[in-house]
């Protein structure tokens, strides 16, 4: 919970870099011992260099007596490192030691140590020469790493670039490798200082957004480079390099850079400077600075301007502030020098030798390199204001990472520290000549905030200030702006402090989302040791020194808490160690928060709970009464008054010897209920004893742990215990805990329910708990349904008589508060046995307790009969109902039917539902048991259940065997049963309406099932009352059937036949097939609709009814009351609409071509799809003439798509057709309907089926129509030509000929020759037909022809040839 300095990586290779950089300087040869004791100090160090200085306490005396480390001994080995010029990459990667023209580059690596631990150094990557003027050298440098543009970056840095600035005034940019990418000569004094500045995410919406910029100080210039350009010239530089090297290609000229130069004037000398970065003054400042410097009449601007602060130090005066307005300079472009490092090959200079003029011939070369580019005049940059100090010169300035604090060293040895906002000087210390200055800033942790009430609020921040000294060896760290040292460290007098101040540049507000790049703020790099150290430093030492203590008890409770994770911990040292850091603990919200986190660990056992608590409460006692908390000194004794209940609790139920009920518990009366219910209790816990798969921790037969147990009850102020229901699972748990045992008789009930009574728990929440765990191990209950409902009634009876129960003023004439919160408690469960028997005891103990008050007053025994037992006689009718019901909705659907889950019903959803609740529920389980409609009928209609032998065929053409006959017996009894006891909410009509509604509601969900449709409409045929029947009807029309239906008929109109599979499901939402059978049902239900509207006046309206103990049900009407409220239709568009869908359902059958609604004029087409309860203008009088042969064309199609559909079935009359489908044997006569509707001459029909009939060689099935027939002359003409083209065949065409049928040809008369050859057989679909078949049609056209017919000769002569043929044959 201190400061620490910690080690996270070493430079290697410390010697060569010294001997490279001091080449020149090197002394005379040592003798041998003295050589190696040298190598010795510049090599790894393994002295305990890490034992620094321990500022645990913080304490000034202890700093300033510790020595430095190793100064004797090291001698001068590390002052080499003064004389670098040394900077480090922010990420840590990346380390450059310059000195003249010489520079080192160290990059990171990462290796394992011996005990296989990650560690990074920092090893040579290149080194060489840098300056290419003569005598001009390193005069400072920076290292800016480049972020990556590529979208899957991780946030690392692309590259780094090593910027370099020169005594000849040059700036030149180098890849990590050494490559010169660019070179810029912005002024021509040495470059004093490179400070670079990258973007931050604004922390305050007020705050300014910087933007990324470099600034290069010379003596009296500052030259400041736009972040963005740089950016981008550099990248373009180094892809250039990159072609080069590879190959060379052609040179794309990179942007130029765009740069701002200013003279900086008013000051003698400036050594170094920081760009704060852009500011708006307020309307204060602004009218202030206009005053002074204007005057009293000085104007001031509509708004402040935007100015870049720069600051810099040196002498004359010591601190200088400048401000440039935005606007006031226009930037300036640079021409971009490319160069090449000198180590590239000969090959990249030919590749290259377009770069900037560059040519072959060396002498141009040469002239090129000694130009040196324009420089561009300095804007001049008047000083705004200083801090005038004669004497003192700065040495160094260090921006703060908020921009709002600098700190400034000076000659004197003083460190001052600047507010930038206001331009003055704020803390200064002394002591610290040569100081090197950093900044940390440290976020507030996680979970530190938790005891405040402003949680919500965005993490704090806290600033420090690192000062390292040199001269005393010494790094320290300082709260800001007015804290003490936090820290203190020896640390050797000749390290280098590395701060940067800068992250990635490249970033901006988009693209900084989601970066979590991890750089070291401070670095701290020894020289002998090659160590690089930073700085830790804990949040809560910003914080005043009031609360250092309660920082103190912070980390006592972070000891703890990590204590409670330990999992191999024993139980007596978690006990020893959690008492004595809660003994520690001062602040009394911590050690109450450290005692909640001991509390709630799952892993304590209860007797170490109790034992820490009791110390820490004995202890509370034994202070002084003023200087205890009274919140947690209650908090300790409610905990352990909970804590010695759970033992209580728990050792009554592990007691050996159970507690024997005593005869005058036994309840009395309870036996006849139970024998009345066996068969149906027995039925309903085998359905109920399936196996189910759960959580093993959310069975009721998992423990509860203490640590449960405190989170679920509180004691209040006045000695109560509260049980507070967080969760069902929970509460479950802490009634199986209390209650389980007594009631399957493994634990003495009254000394458990005297043991709560003295806790001090309201009887109510304890009536809770127990009916909680009653209803919920129904299972195990009924296994043991007497012995339960014993130990149940001895609960319920002390409960009962606790003090606070029944109240003493409580009117027997009256509701109890008590019982009718059982009764509450019983009516929501959904399990149906235990809240039977629970009532069955509840009103057994209320009947017993209002006769023992009744016989307290002295009152006659029949004045017991109270408004409390009435309730009690409603409501355990209410649950026998619901449990024969339940019992019903458990029975398992056979398999392949629909299936889903069992619904689940208690009173209280009943009551919900409203008066067709109970018919919703068991309409949905005929859905699931696939019940056919009849077989539903046959059950509900039969008149004596006990002797009919009901079998449910629960699915067309199933075989069962015994076992599922004696099932299907059962389930019939049951449903039976049900239907007893609701006679009214489950009356034939009310039951067959509630059946037709759910199953169209789940053929809509799914049209493709098309037999729900059917069986929808099968039940809505089974509904007696016309009434029911036309709401029904409209209700289901308006609701799912017309929207499909309209869709279906516009499609067949747009298309002009019957659609294909594809067209039918993108436009209907079900296949061809589907929408056959929905055409189908379509018509039914309108012919339905139509009936029902016929026969309403004839039959007076229902009334609906409830049963007498369930007419409190308050929800929606049912189905049945809402087709009674349904509107009258208008008969006529009914039967427009059924004529359009028996058209439609034609269509479909046989696959006609057709334009259905082109066979209605306009009028017909605009009454189609409106309201039914409308009336429209409908057709009328005779139609046009060509739309009736429209309509006769296609009744005529159809009837020929019949015949041709039956030929494949059978030949002879005497087999039957199918009842449905294109072959069905009612066509004919649908036909004929239409052709009613339609005004086509049913005559025509029947004249063409009879031909079509004959053509097919349907012969006795066409003799059959030939009755019906008016105009027989036309069809004895029809009939006359097909049988020509039957003898035609027979005589002329057919291949197989006989002497006979040659012979017989020639004595035909010539007429009837002629006539026969005439014919084409070709037409007859059917033209070799039995030669009796042929005879017997002949003779029948001489029956229907007149003598006096044209054809009438004909037709003897054929005669005539077919009895003589038949006579050869």
């Amino acid at each position: 919970m201190s400061c620490s300095l910690w080690e996270f990586g070493r430079l290697q290779e410390l010697k060569t870099v010294r001997d490279y950089l001091f080449e020149s300087q090197k002394p005379e040869p040592k003798p041998a011992e003295e050589q190696n004791q040298t190598e010795n100090e510049l090599s790894w160090d393994t002295s305990d260099w890490e034992s620094s200085w321990d500022t645990g306490d913080n304490k000034e005396d202890e700093a300033n007596s510790a020595m430095p480390v190793n100064e004797e001994t090291s001698g001068q080995g590390g002052a080499w490192l003064q004389d670098c010029v040394v900077s480090l990459s922010p990420c840590s990667d990346l380390l450059v030691v310059a000195r003249e023209q010489k520079a080192v580059f160290l990059s990171a690596k990462w290796r394992s140590d011996d005990s296989g631990r990650e560690e990074m150094t920092l090893d040579v990557s290149w080194s060489g020469t840098l300056g290419t003027d003569e005598g001009e050298c390193v005069s400072s440098s920076i290292c800016i790493p480049l972020a990556s543009q590529k979208r899957s970056s991780t946030g690392r840095p692309d590259w780094t670039c090593v910027v370099m600035g020169f005594s000849s005034g040059y700036v030149r940019f180098y890849t990590e490798s050494g490559v010169l990418l660019l070179a810029q000569l912005l002024h021509e004094d040495p470059v004093l200082r490179l400070k670079c500045r990258t973007y931050e995410i604004p922390r305050h919406p007020g705050v300014s957004e910087q933007h990324e910029e470099l600034s290069i100080l010379y003596p009296a210039a500052l030259v400041t480079i736009d972040g963005f350009s740089l950016f981008q010239s550099l990248r373009a530089c180094r892809n250039q390099v990159a072609r080069a090297t590879a190959a060379g290609s052609d040179v794309i000229q990179p942007p130029p850079l765009a740069y701002k130069k200013w003279g900086l004037q008013d000051m003698d000398t400036i050594v170094d400077h920081s760009s704060v970065g852009v500011m708006t003054l307020c309307v204060f400042d602004q009218m202030k600075n206009a005053s002074i410097l204007g005057g009293f009449n000085a104007s001031v601007k509509g708004s402040p301007p935007a100015m870049s602060q720069y600051v810099t130090v040196g002498g004359g005066p010591y601190t200088g502030f400048y401000y440039a307005v935005e606007g006031s300079s226009q930037p300036l472009l640079s021409h971009v020098a490319l160069a090449v490092a000198t180590k590239l090959t000969s090959a990249l200079f030919s590749a290259a030798s377009g770069w900037l003029g560059w040519n072959k011939n060396k002498q141009e070369e040469e002239v090129v390199q000694k130009h040196k580019p324009k420089v561009e005049p300095a804007t001049p940059l008047g000083i705004r204001f200083g801090l005038p100090d004669s004497r003192r010169h700065g040495e160094s300035i260090c921006l703060s990472p908020c921009s709002t604090l600098a700190g400034v060293t000076d000659d004197f040895g003083r460190v001052t520290l600047l507010d930038l906002c206001r331009g003055i000087s704020i803390r200064m210390w002394k002591g610290y000549r040569d100081a090197q200055l950093g900044w940390l800033q440290v976020l507030e942790e996680h979970g530190e905030r938790d005891l405040s009430p402003s949680t919500s609020h965005p993490r704090r921040r806290a600033l420090f200030m690192v000062i390292y000294a040199p001269r005393r060896g010494i790094l320290e760290v300082w709260a800001m702006q007015h804290g003490p040292r936090v820290g203190a460290f020896n640390v050797g007098k000749h390290c280098r402090l590395l701060y940067a101040g800068y992250h990635l540049m490249g970033v901006n507000n988009v693209t900084s989302q989601g970066r979590q790049v991890h750089t070291q703020q401070v670095c701290l790099l020894d020289p002998i040791t090659g160590a690089l150290r930073t700085v830790n430093i804990p949040f809560h030492l910003a914080l005043s020194d009031k609360k250092s203590e309660r920082a103190k008890d912070m980390h006592l409770l972070k000891r703890l808490t990590t204590l409670l994770r330990s999992r191999e911990l024993q139980p007596d040292v978690l006990e020893t160690e959690a008492r004595g850091v809660l003994l520690d603990i001062k602040h009394p919200a911590i050690k109450k928060q450290a005692l909640e986190s001991l509390l709630s660990n799952k892993s304590a056992p209860v007797s170490c709970l109790t034992n820490v608590t009791r110390g820490l409460y004995d202890g509370l006692k034994q202070q002084n009464p003023e200087e205890v908390d009274p919140t947690l000194l209650q908090f300790c004794s409610s905990q352990l008054k909970l804590l010695q209940l759970y033992t209580d609790i728990r050792r009554l139920h592990s007691a050996a010897d159970s507690e024997v009920c005593c005869t005058n518990d036994s309840p009395t009366g309870i036996e006849e209920d139970l024998s009345r219910v066996a068969p149906t209790l027995q039925r309903y816990a085998q359905l109920t004893s399936r196996p189910s798969v759960s959580f093993a921790q959310d069975s009721p037969d998992c423990p509860l742990r203490p640590q449960a147990f405190l989170t679920q009850i509180e004691c209040t102020a006045d000695g109560e215990l509260r049980v507070l229901r967080t969760s069902e699972v929970e509460w479950n748990l802490l009634g199986n805990f209390m209650f389980w045992g007594c009631l399957f008789g493994q634990s003495p009930l009254h000394q458990v329910c005297d043991t709560l009574q003295q806790a001090g728990i309201r009887p109510q929440q304890l009536l809770s708990l127990l009916l909680s765990v009653w209803l919920q191990r129904e299972r195990e209950m009924l296994r043991k349904p007497e012995e339960t409902v014993r130990n149940l009634h001895t609960l319920l009876l002390s409960l009962s008589n606790m003090k606070g129960a029944v109240e003493e003023s409580w009117d027997p004439q009256s509701v109890s508060p008590w019982w009718q919160q059982v009764r509450i408690t019983i009516v929501q469960s959904y399990n149906a046995a235990a809240a039977l028997l629970a009532a069955f005891v509840a009103h057994r103990v209320a009947k017993e307790s209002i006769t023992s008050r009744a016989d307290s007053k002295l009152q006659s025994e029949w004045e017991t009969v109270s408004l409390e037992l009435e309730q009690w006689v409603v409501c355990v009718r209410q649950l026998e109902d619901v449990l024969v019901l339940q019992t019903l909705l458990l029975v398992p659907p056979p398999q392949g039917a629909a299936g889903g889950a069992a619904a689940h019903c208690s009173i209280k959803t009943l009551l919900e539902g409203g008066t067709g609740g109970i018919a919703d529920s068991v309409s949905k389980w005929v859905f699931r048991h696939n019940l056919a409609p009849e077989r539903l009928k046959e059950v509900l209609l039969k008149e004596d259940d006990q002797e009919a032998d009901v079998k449910l065929d629960l699915k067309a053409g199933s075989e069962g065997t015994g076992q599922k006959d004696q099932n299907d017996k059962e389930t019939a009894e049951l449903l039976a049963s049900v239907c007893r006891r609701f006679p009214n909410s489950l009356s034939p009509d009310l039951f067959f309406a509630h059946c037709c509604w759910e199953y169209v509601v789940q053929w809509n969900k799914d049209p493709e099932e098309g037999r729900l449709l059917c069986w929808a409409v099968e039940h809505l045929k089974l509904v007696s009352s016309p009434h029911i029947q036309l709401g029904i009807s409209s209700m289901m029309w308006s609701t799912f059937i017309v929207k499909r239906f309209s869709a279906a008929c516009y499609l067949m109109e747009k298309v002009g036949k019957a659609p294909k599979d594809r067209l039918c499901r993108r436009d209907v939402g079900m296949g061809d097939k589907a929408v056959t059978s929905f055409m189908g049902c379509c018509v039914q239900l309108l012919q339905i609709l139509m009936e029902a509207d016929s026969a309403v006046e004839e039959v007076p309206a229902p009334e609906l009814s409830v049963e007498e103990a369930w007419c409190g049900a308050e929800g929606p009407a049912s189905i049945a009351e809402l087709a009674l409220e349904q509107k009258g239709i208008h008969y006529p568009l009914v039967q427009h609409h059924c004529l359009l869908a028996s058209l439609l359902h034609t269509a479909m059958t046989f696959s006609l071509k057709v334009k259905p609604l082109s066979l209605f004029d306009s009028k017909g087409k605009n009454a189609f799809f409106r309201d039914l309860t409308t009336i429209q203008l409908m057709p009328s009088g005779d139609m046009d003439p060509s739309l009736v042969l429209l309509r006769q064309e296609f009744l005529l199609r159809v009837l020929t798509s019949w015949v041709q559909a039956i030929d494949s079935n059978s030949s002879s009359s005497s087999l039957p057709l199918p009842p449905s489908g294109p072959k069905a044997g009612w066509w004919p006569s649908t036909c004929l309907e239409l052709a009613a509707l339609l005004q086509v001459n049913p005559d025509i029909l029947r004249r063409h089926l009879v031909c079509e009939l004959y053509n097919q060689g349907l012969d006795p099935r066409a003799e059959e129509v030939m009755f019906e027939v008016e105009d027989k002359d036309v069809l004895g003409s029809q009939l006359l030509v097909l049988t020509g083209q039957r003898l035609s065949y027979s005589l002329l065409h057919n291949q197989s000929q006989t002497q006979a049928a040659m012979e017989l040809l020639a004595r035909l008369p010539p007429t009837l020759c002629t006539w026969l050859k005439a014919m084409d057989p070709g037409e007859l679909r059917c033209p070799l037909v039995a030669l009796p078949q042929t005879s017997r049609l002949v003779g029948r056209l001489v029956e229907i022809l007149p003598e006096n017919h044209a054809q009438y000769s004909l037709a003897l002569h054929l005669l005539e040839a077919v009895e003589a043929l038949a006579t050869e044959d």
